[in-house]
Parts: C-alpha cells; sequence; structure tokens
C-alpha cells in the first residue's frame, strides 16, 4: 500500500524549506550515481518531486533535510505523515547573507504611521472609506520580516486582542510571531473585527500544507476561507518563507499563491505578464488538484511579487445585481482580478461583487488593497524589461567578497546608487532623487485633489438628500461616487505614490475628479428645483 500516490500529500507542491542554491553552496551530484539516501524510495511515490529535484541544485540533498519522521512514514505513509520543516532558519544553513539581509531592521520604514492623518497617504480616509474596518486603522507597510506581527497587531484585526508581548519596545522585534506578540483575549474600544484566513496566505508560507487550492473547504484541509480567523493567527508562525518563491526541492523560481495561479490560467495569453502570447509558468498539481504551484524556467519578480503585491479580494461583501450578502464560501472571497484602476470597476461588475456600501451615499465601494504589479505593468520600465527585484532587492556584496541579492527589500529612493545609477549612469544621486521627488509631488497632489472632490460629492449627496432630492437622482449621484472611488483609492493602496507608472496615475486620478465633479453638478442641479419648486 505503502506505494499509493497519497503519500503525495506530504511534500505537496515541493515544500521543503530552502532557497535556489547561490555560488559556493551545496553542489548537484551526477544523477548516475546511485541513490543511497532513501530518494529512490521517496520517488516510487512522488513523481512530482523527482521531476523538479534530480538535476537541479538541490539533487544532492536527501529528504531528511527537510523532512523530519520519515521512518515512521515508510511504515505506514497513510498513518503516518513526516514533518516538514517550513522555517527560514533552514534555508539559512546554505543562504546566511540572504536570510540576514531579510531580517535586518530597515530604520527607513516607520511602524503604525496611519494613512488616514492629515500628513498620511490619505487625510480624507475616514471620511472617503466611511463603513469600512479600514477607517480604525490603516498603516503604511514596512519590511517583510514583519507582515504577520504587523496585520495581527493593527486595530481594525480581530478587536485590537493581539498586542507586543513585551510592550512598544517589541515595534522592532521580528521572529517567531509568538514570541512577540500575546493574545490578551480582550477587545479594545475603537477597534474593528476585520481579518480572514485568506488574507492571511499572503503573509505567512506556514499554511501551504494545510490549505487546499483556493482555500476550499476539504477533509484533507486543516483551514480554509470559511475557518476561525483567530485559530487560523494562532497557528501562524512566521513571516512569508523562502518556499513563497524558490522551489526547495529543485530550486526554480516559483508561486505558490492560489488566486495568482487561477489568475493566470483564466487568461494564460492576455494577462499582465504574457509576451508574446505566453506565460513563462508552468502549472503543477498536487493530489488531484488538492494543491498547485506554479515554475518559471526564468527568474521573473513581476509575477514572484505577485503573489502579494496586487489587488485582491479576500474579503465578504455584497452583490451589484441585487445586493445579497457574498460569504466566505464564495471563491470570490479569493480573487485575483490583475486589471489595473481603469479596468476594475467593469471587472468587479461582471465578477458581481462589492465589498462594502459607504455609509453617507450608500454607493457599493471596492476597499483595494496593494496593487503595485498591476500598476507597473506597461510602465516605462516594465517596457524596458526591468523587473521587481532589480529595484528593490539589488545586489550586494557579502562578507565573502561575493555578489547575492538583498532580500531586505529597500525603498530604491534610499539606495538610488545600488537601484538606480546601474541603468542610469549619468546621472548623480541627487539627479535622481530630485526626479523621483517630483513625479510622486505631482501624482499626490492629484491624490489630494481627487479626495477634496470626493469628499464635496459626498457632502453634497448629504445635502441633498435632507433636501428630498429625488431617488433617481441621487442613484445617478452613487453611480458616479463609485467610479470616481475606484479611480481615486486604487492610489492610496498603491504604495509608490504613482512612481511606479506615473501616466496611469495620471489619467486615473483626474478621472476620479471629473467623475466626482459630475456628480456635484447633479445634486446641485437637483437641489436648485427643489429650492425652486419651494418657492412656488
Amino acid at each position: 500500500m505503502w506505494k499509493q500516490r497519497v503519500a503525495v500529500a506530504v511534500v505537496v507542491a515541493g515544500l521543503g524549506a530552502l532557497l535556489a542554491m547561490p555560488s559556493g553552496a551545496a553542489k548537484a551530484k551526477p544523477a548516475a550515481k546511485q541513490l543511497n539516501d532513501g530518494r529512490a524510495q521517496c520517488y516510487e511515490c512522488h513523481e512530482e518531486v523527482k521531476a523538479l529535484k534530480e538535476g537541479s541544485k538541490h539533487a544532492s540533498l536527501a529528504c531528511t533535510t527537510c523532512h523530519d519522521k520519515m521512518d515512521a512514514h515508510m511504515k505506514d505513509p497513510e498513518k503516518n505523515k513526516p514533518v516538514t520543516i517550513i522555517d527560514q532558519a533552514l534555508c539559512a544553513k546554505c543562504h546566511r547573507q540572504q536570510y540576514d539581509s531579510f531580517f535586518k531592521m530597515s530604520y527607513e520604514a516607520p511602524a503604525r504611521k496611519e494613512k488616514g492623518t492629515p500628513t498620511g497617504r490619505s487625510p480624507l480616509q475616514d471620511k472617503l472609506l466611511a463603513g469600512h474596518g479600514f477607517t480604525i486603522e490603516h498603516a503604511e507597510p514596512r519590511g517583510h520580516a514583519f507582515m504577520v506581527t504587523d496585520q495581527f497587531v493593527v486595530d481594525r484585526f480581530q478587536g485590537g486582542r493581539f498586542q507586543f508581548k513585551h510592550g512598544w519596545k517589541d515595534v522592532d522585534t521580528s521572529g517567531k510571531t509568538w514570541d512577540v506578540l500575546t493574545d490578551t483575549g480582550k477587545k479594545l474600544p475603537e477597534t474593528a473585527m476585520a481579518g480572514n484566513p485568506t488574507c492571511i496566505q499572503c503573509k505567512t508560507s506556514d499554511h501551504v500544507l494545510k490549505w487546499k487550492f483556493m482555500g476550499d473547504k476539504d477533509p484533507k484541509a486543516q483551514w480554509d476561507r470559511s475557518s476561525d480567523v483567530v485559530a487560523v493567527a494562532k497557528d501562524t508562525n512566521n513571516a512569508v518563507g523562502c518556499i513563497h518563491c524558490h522551489d526547495p526541492h529543485g530550486t526554480q523560481p516559483r508561486v505558490v499563491r492560489d488566486a495568482l495561479i487561477q489568475a493566470v490560467e483564466r487568461d494564460r495569453a492576455g494577462n499582465i505578464f504574457a509576451k508574446g502570447g505566453k506565460t513563462d509558468l508552468k502549472v503543477v498539481s498536487f493530489r488531484d488538484g488538492f494543491r498547485k504551484i506554479g515554475v518559471m524556467e526564468k527568474t521573473d519578480s513581476r509575477l514572484m511579487c505577485a503573489q502579494c503585491h496586487v489587488e485582491y479580494n479576500c474579503n465578504a461583501g455584497g452583490q451589484w445585481s441585487d445586493g445579497k450578502k457574498v460569504a466566505y464560501d464564495d471563491q470570490r472571497t479569493n480573487h485575483f482580478p490583475l486589471k489595473n484602476s481603469l479596468q476594475l470597476l467593469k471587472h468587479y461588475k461582471e465578477l458581481d461583487f462589492y465589498d462594502f456600501k459607504h455609509a453617507v451615499t450608500g454607493a457599493r465601494l471596492i476597499k483595494f488593497q496593494h496593487p503595485e504589479t498591476e500598476t507597473y505593468a506597461g510602465s516605462i520600465h516594465d517596457k524596458a524589461g526591468v523587473q521587481c527585484h532589480q529595484c528593490h532587492m539589488p545586489k550586494q556584496k557579502g562578507k565573502n567578497g561575493k555578489l547575492f541579492s538583498s532580500h531586505g527589500v529597500i525603498r530604491p529612493k534610499n539606495h538610488i546608487k545600488e537601484s538606480c545609477l546601474g541603468c542610469h549612469p549619468t546621472n548623480t544621486v541627487e539627479q535622481k532623487l530630485y526626479q523621483i521627488e517630483a513625479v510622486q509631488n505631482y501624482i499626490k497632489g492629484k491624490m489630494r485633489k481627487s479626495e477634496y472632490w470626493l469628499g464635496q460629492l459626498i457632502d453634497s449627496y448629504a445635502a441633498a438628500q435632507r433636501m428630498g432630492v429625488t431617488e433617481s437622482v441621487l442613484a445617478q449621484a452613487r453611480e458616479k461616487h463609485e467610479e470616481a472611488h475606484v479611480l481615486w483609492e486604487y492610489w492610496t493602496a498603491e504604495n509608490s505614490d504613482g512612481f511606479h507608472n506615473p501616466d496611469l496615475a495620471r489619467e486615473s486620478l483626474t478621472g476620479s475628479i471629473a467623475a466626482s465633479k459630475a456628480g456635484v453638478k447633479m445634486l446641485n442641479d437637483a437641489m436648485l428645483v427643489v429650492k425652486k419648486d419651494e418657492k412656488k
């Protein structure tokens, strides 16, 4: 019985935990040599793993490198599953420089910097997102090492029950989640109960063996989209791991995020990563589709970063068509559109989904996440073939004198020499910084004007409603609100202040301003009619 393919469940999608080997790391032994470390026996069930592993830089690594309790598994694989080590520390045994750079504290990215303040990215956020949990706390992002802890401590996540274990001095402490945080079990005032299991899948690799493709319910899956979010959080111990982007068996660049794989498969020829009608992503299915991964022949960090840095839906919401609730049993609560700001309103209407209704106007609105990938697509840098890692993970010299890719994910404007001057050698650091800030200053100006006119539209709507303007006019104004909101809020969620694609940002934000102005005029005209009627 042990040869049955049920054992594939153990090694789903190549889940050990090793990065692609750099120079100086363990080298693969010739495939012709006898496999005397147990691999041959493993391969009898795990053909997918053999196809990934043999001939790769990890070919010589025994399965016990990443899997424990193998003896019991071999005796009865259906009953005894081995332990799969999913921990960046294992990768660090060979990839210390990448590991150290991942966890190196960056003091350039402030913690708990609220977007909805006068000096934040979205000063009018509370008014424009009225009715949504993000108005409780919507903070700027910082390093990947803090992806989990920052999500769990934010005041909109489960009533603020998770706090730093040793107080504020832990704000710059990275490591195992529950070494840094504690569960108080108490809901704090002025907090929200947001959070869901799907969102957590972007922040960690811990659940990749416990989560079915797309988060559907399954007896073999410990967690799904509708699982208790606190229980899932308690089972989350590490920030996103090496295995999100690097196949541990074969070292190939890869993706594991299910909704991204689904989105690419939905339109392989026309998606934003396709070149010449093709996408370099081979989808490998395990356990009859229980889990899928996508592997690439060449590194494409646009795809790898798109596992998280995209607009995606992970929330319950409503249907445009009839207002009925969309709950977590619906796959639309794990959805990647891969569309930009000009396309998303149409996309979500066709998907028949919206996130929430505005507390004042009742407009059906989308709450955007962090659409860096879709923004970058088609930009001048994208057309030039520049990928995310070239600017955000530039090569640096290690202690051994050899170059390696930094995994700290830097902010290029603070590291212009490393990030920019390799392609722009005729510029000085001062010149390039001045150009970058000029773009961002201009786009931030358009963002502020968009917010102003959206605020005017909301105020005008409230005034018109009080005055008794007809529902037909109010309905038209709500549609203008829906249009203006999508074209604006996308850019407060995107984290480059327009630099990733200034042309798209300008077109979108000016479109938002025009839609808001049209709505304001519509309402003002209607209020004038009401006033004239009252005088008669």
